[in-house]
């Protein structure tokens, strides 16, 4: 009889947790490092390297991948012959596990869990609960799989119940353009059918774990509809040319999955949800022996890549900025900002609104500053900043003109596209917006140089900072003028892409 013990399954799951904040999963490595020598697009080339670099600078450094850690999943098979030695509920061990997990010394990991969702939203300050599922299987182990899933990926989730004579490859196709960037591809695409509503959901989230194989399944070819609608999805999706960080390119997916389930009738529940350049999880077992050993990957599956951003960069200071400099940039463009840079995000840019609307004075003078998108991890020991990259800018669209018009605001940055509304004002004030590489917070926190918080301090790693940065980089994503590379370089790729399809198919 195989008799699981608390402390074991608890030092697991925090185990798990450090391991994959700073470890990728060595098949992702590999199908990023496939699609880096691919990949000809510039501006997607860079966002790669920076990717790369960024990995095995964590894997070395065993530092965040993301300063997005992640809402914590737990899978657990939990054998029926297995007996407990515990006090504790499975439930509060998980959670015991992720508390201890994400307050390593030290790794000390981002805590983005909040209660009360719909309310005061408080954080939890220790990334619990996390979100756990259960099987009872035959046999004496118990089978885990822990994963961290960042929100930016997460919020970008679809479903739909479709009719039974719908097809799911267009409905799958129609919505992929509508999630943008801030996903932050190239990464997976989880596809569930069938089922119910709930189910769907499950299956789309559970085949994100699976390992990636799309190239050995091209060589031998389907055995099912799961199978087709894989290698269908893989090379629709590729040819929007929407590719890394929403640049343009010839990689947007690296892998589709699909499970299904059988269904009602009158029903076809589908979900799809993709997981990003942070893509974290591991499988192991307990089987009453001790917790779990994790071995770190072999350092030769990653590319010993140098920090490239090409010839053409423009050196920034952001201290001596204006508007003059700002409007000779031009989308594309390729930036590497020095000086004073202001932080906020969701929760800071409301306070400011609704002080502005209340005609109060803001904390922090924001004329001819720019402003960083992000919620960055707590530093450890010798560190200015923890891992610190970009979060979401069209989650900041509804505040953009707001903020352009009322502070002298005259940049951002953050990652994937803005919207109408924002390029509206964006264009309206000749102002800029501009994106950092998501899925490389460890890089981008080592342009930093330093760091204090100067408004705001209740809000935690929502509160306003000032960093000083020291050849911090970025692209310019909106100019000016209202160009947007995140408009022109998909369409520029996928055209591309279209020509060659073209090409092959007359050949």
């Amino acid at each position: 009889m195989t008799v699981i013990k608390q402390d074991d399954l608890i030092q697991s799951v925090a185990d798990a947790l450090q391991f994959i904040s700073y470890y990728h999963p060595v098949d992702f490595i590999r199908a990023l490092r496939g699609a880096y020598e691919r990949e000809e697009a510039p501006a997607a080339k860079a966002a790669l390297n920076q990717v790369l670099v960024n990995s095995r600078m964590c894997a070395i450094g065993k530092r965040p991948i993301c300063q997005d850690t992640g809402i914590v999943i737990v899978y657990l098979d939990v054998g029926m012959d297995i007996q407990w030695d515990a006090q504790l509920s499975v439930d509060d061990m998980v959670n015991e596990g992720v508390r201890r997990g994400y307050n390593f010394s030290e790794n000390v990991l981002r805590a983005s869990v909040l209660s009360d969702p719909d309310g005061v939203r408080a954080n939890t300050k220790d990334n619990t609960p996390a979100v756990i599922h259960y099987r009872m299987v035959p046999g004496d182990k118990l089978s885990i799989e822990v994963a961290a899933k960042g929100g930016g990926s997460e919020a970008k989730a679809k479903f739909a119940m479709l009719n039974p004579s719908d097809s799911v490859v267009d409905w799958i196709t129609s919505v992929v353009p509508t999630m943008g960037a801030g996903w932050c591809p190239p990464g997976i695409l989880g596809v569930g059918i069938g089922g119910t509503p709930e189910k769907a959901m499950m299956l789309a989230k559970e085949s994100l774990m699976e390992p990636i194989n799309i190239h050995d399944l091209q060589e031998r070819g389907p055995q099912n509809r799961a199978e087709e609608i894989r290698l269908e999805l893989f090379d629709k999706v590729n040819a929007m040319g929407i590719g890394a960080q929403g640049l343009g390119g010839l990689t947007t997916v690296l892998d589709v999955k699909v499970k299904d389930w059988p269904t009602h009738a009158a029903n076809k529940p589908v979900a799809v949800m993709p997981n990003c350049t942070a893509t974290r999880h591991v499988h192991f077992e307990l089987d009453g022996s001790g917790p779990a050993v994790f071995t770190p990957p072999d350092l030769s599956e990653w590319p010993d890549l140098d920090f490239e951003l090409g010839p053409d960069v423009i050196h920034v200071e952001l201290d001596s900025l204006t508007p003059e400099i700002v409007r000779t940039w031009k989308a594309g463009d390729t930036l590497l900002l020095s000086g004073k840079l202001l932080t906020g995000r969701d929760a800071a840019h409301k306070r400011m609104v609704d002080m502005i609307s209340k005609g109060e004075k803001l904390p922090v003078d924001f004329t001819n500053r720019v402003i960083y998108y992000v919620g960055p991890v707590d530093p450890v020991e010798g560190e200015v900043v923890g891992p610190a990259g970009p979060t979401t800018a069209t989650r900041m669209d509804k505040f953009t003109e707001t903020l352009l018009a009322e502070t002298g605001l005259i940049g951002m940055v953050g990652k994937a596209e803005r919207g109408p509304e924002a390029i509206t004002a964006i264009k309206k004030h000749q102002a800029v917006s501009m994106i950092a590489v998501g899925g490389a917070a460890y890089l981008v926190a080592k342009a930093i140089v330093g760091s204090k918080v100067v408004a705001f301090d209740d809000l935690g790693m929502e509160a306003i900072h000032e960093f000083e940065v020291k050849d911090m980089p970025v692209t310019l994503s909106v100019d000016s003028t209202g160009e947007s590379v995140h408009s022109s370089g998909p369409k520029i790729w996928s055209a591309k892409m279209a020509e060659r399809i073209s090409a092959a198919n007359l050949s």
